[in-house]
């Protein structure tokens, strides 16, 4: 299983079913750690659609009522890999997993308030390709044609993928 990206690397991969385990495996973690305090936790992004190509970079939610209280955790989650980035998108906090010394992630945890805005979205916007793969295969090629241009811009790449995630959205 190929699993991590060098931040700002942009690098497609076919489905692999190992990523799942990975997910698994990582919210077993989560919800030994943050119990109550995490309301919910699911494997979303791309590498949740089994039937498109995805960044080997494992996305996962955790739904809360209170992020202070995640916070308190921080020690605990550091201390298997988990490390606090920030919260540098509006309303909710990021972790990430990887090797840090190289600067290589292999997961990007989405801490938000549960059944809020961005809750909604992660999990409407998985289960909505999951349950159309035409859309799904058209989500994968403007992936795809992204990918070309902005391989080693992330950030670019990402930016490209906002206008068709929202039209999803919103459908």
């Amino acid at each position: 299983m190929s699993l991590g990206l060098k931040r700002g690397i942009v690098q497609l991969e076919p489905h692999d079913k190992q990523w799942d385990e990975a997910a698994i495996q990582t919210i077993k973690i989560l919800n030994s750690i943050l119990g109550d305090d995490a309301i919910d936790i699911q494997h979303i992004g791309s590498t949740a659609i089994p039937a498109i190509k995805a960044k080997p970079i494992i996305d996962i939610v955790v739904g809360v009522t209170d992020f202070d209280k995640v916070m308190l955790h921080n020690e605990q989650l550091r201390q298997v890999g988990i490390f606090y980035r920030g919260s540098d998108v509006e309303r909710q906090l990021l972790y990430v997993m990887g090797d840090m010394e190289n600067d290589t992630r292999t997961h990007h945890i989405h801490i938000v308030k549960w059944n809020g805005t961005e809750w909604k979205n992660y999990i409407h916007f998985r289960d909505y390709l999951n349950d159309n793969e035409n859309m799904a295969l058209q989500y994968q090629k403007v992936k795809e044609e992204l990918e070309s241009k902005y391989a080693d811009n992330r950030g670019l790449y990402t930016k490209g993928k906002k206008d068709i995630i929202d039209i999803i959205l919103n459908n």
